[in-house]
C-alpha cells in the first residue's frame, strides 16, 4: 500500500489518511450541520430535519422504505448513518428496531439523541463503528441501508 505525506506533512497508510481526514471532515459536518441556516436548508431542499449530511430526501426514503418491506419484526441497519437519517425516519415510520452504525462519534451521539426524541427508545443502537467490522451476528439483520455512503 502507497505511504503518502499526508495533511500536516505525517507519513502513514492511505487507509489510516484516509480513515483520519474523513472522521475530522464529517465531525465538522455534523457540528455546523444542526445550526438554524442548515435546518431550514435540508428542510426546504430534502424535507427532513435531521441534520443530514446527504442528498437522500423524503420521497427517496419512503421509497426505500416501501422497498424494504420493513414492518414491527424487522431489525434494519443503517450503515454510515451519521446523524440517523433515513435509518431513524425509516424505524419510525414502520415501528422496526434499528442499528444506527457510523465511524464518527459526533454523528452517533446525535443520531442516539435524535432516536430518543423520535420516541425509539428500546428500538434503537447507535454504534460507533463502520461496515468491516459489525456489531452483529450474521443473519440477524433483516435489511440494510447505507444511503450517500461510499463503503
Amino acid at each position: 500500500m502507497a505511504r503518502p505525506v499526508g495533511y500536516g506533512g505525517e507519513v502513514g497508510e492511505v487507509g489510516e489518511w484516509a480513515t483520519r481526514w474523513a472522521a475530522e471532515r464529517f465531525a465538522e459536518r455534523y457540528r455546523v450541520s444542526h445550526s438554524d441556516a442548515m435546518i431550514a436548508v435540508e428542510l426546504e431542499a430534502l424535507g427532513t430535519d435531521y441534520g443530514a449530511t446527504g442528498y437522500t430526501d423524503r420521497a427517496e426514503a419512503d421509497a426505500i422504505g416501501e422497498l424494504l418491506g420493513l414492518t414491527a419484526d424487522s431489525l434494519l441497519v443503517d450503515l454510515g448513518s451519521g446523524c440517523g437519517w433515513p435509518g431513524l425516519y425509516l424505524a419510525g415510520r414502520s415501528q422496526c428496531r434499528v442499528v444506527t452504525i457510523d465511524p464518527v462519534a459526533s454523528g452517533v451521539r446525535r443520531s442516539a439523541a435524535r432516536g430518543l426524541a423520535d420516541g425509539l427508545a428500546g428500538r434503537h443502537l447507535a454504534v460507533v463503528g463502520d461496515g468491516s467490522t459489525l456489531p452483529l451476528a450474521g443473519g440477524v439483520a433483516d435489511a440494510i441501508v447505507h444511503v450517500d455512503v461510499l463503503c
